[in-house]
């Protein structure tokens, strides 16, 4: 699958009324659909299709949406937006925290989801072995760790320069506080010091030449994280 056109995704629900809205506008979208109603089922068929994207509801019959997320991240890191009737932040990051790459609340509108599988897929697109990563004016070389903005160096901290790798990696997708807290500082010392985060998120944010109300890199997602954003 070298873009999103024809991409093939699993919708995993068990309303018929959402799973039909999504499979007749998606198709509408160039995409290939499969789909299932409960949780043993979408293990099943995540192993026999292969989907390139699942869109994942958490409140399923039988085995819950968390624990087919579980039982697929042993073995795949197949992109998964979880769309759910559940909005509590603590919900959004134990999902997030447990491999989904995005979250979607129900009720919920068409355009921004088809945006975000999108976003996820072209992900998945970008993701390769190479050292070298654009994403628009900015360029990030991970063999050499320079970071270049407008053709001009970018001069970073140790740290900062750990942050913006991880957030890079994971283009497009939600970083959680917790996430990004262990794998810039390690261990689990300072899972619960996301003053930290909003220190050197806003050092990063200057260097990048950002204003934080309409950001082009790093968007925070209030009370979960951070998001680096793709680049045209």
């Amino acid at each position: 699958m070298t873009g999103s056109q024809g991409a093939r995704i699993l919708i995993v629900d068990d309303e018929p009324q959402i799973r039909k809205l999504l499979k007749v506008t998606l198709q509408a979208h160039q995409f290939e659909i499969h789909e299932c109603a409960d949780g043993e089922e979408a293990v099943i068929q995540a192993s026999i299709v292969h989907p390139d994207l699942i869109v994942l509801d958490l409140g399923l019959p039988g085995m819950s949406g968390m624990d087919v997320l579980q039982r697929i991240r042993e073995w795949s890191q197949v992109p998964v937006i979880v769309l759910t009737a559940k909005d509590r932040e603590e919900d959004k990051i134990a999902a997030l925290d447990g491999g989904a790459d995005d979250y979607v609340t129900k009720p919920f509108g068409m355009g921004e989801l088809v945006a975000r599988i999108r976003v996820a897929l072209r992900h998945v697109a970008k993701t390769t072995d190479e050292p070298v990563m654009r994403f628009g004016p900015l360029t990030i070389d991970l063999a050499q760790r320079l970071v270049d903005l407008d053709g001009s160096s970018v001069k970073l901290t140790p740290t900062e320069y750990e942050m913006l790798k991880v957030l890079a990696t994971h283009a497009g997708k939600i970083i959680t506080q917790r996430q990004l807290l262990q794998q810039v500082w390690g261990g689990h010392h300072h899972e619960s010091d996301s003053h930290y985060l909003r220190v050197y998120v806003g050092h990063l944010r200057k260097k990048l030449q950002e204003d934080p109300t309409r950001p082009r890199f790093i968007q925070t997602e209030p009370g979960i994280g951070y998001r680096f954003l793709l680049q045209d």
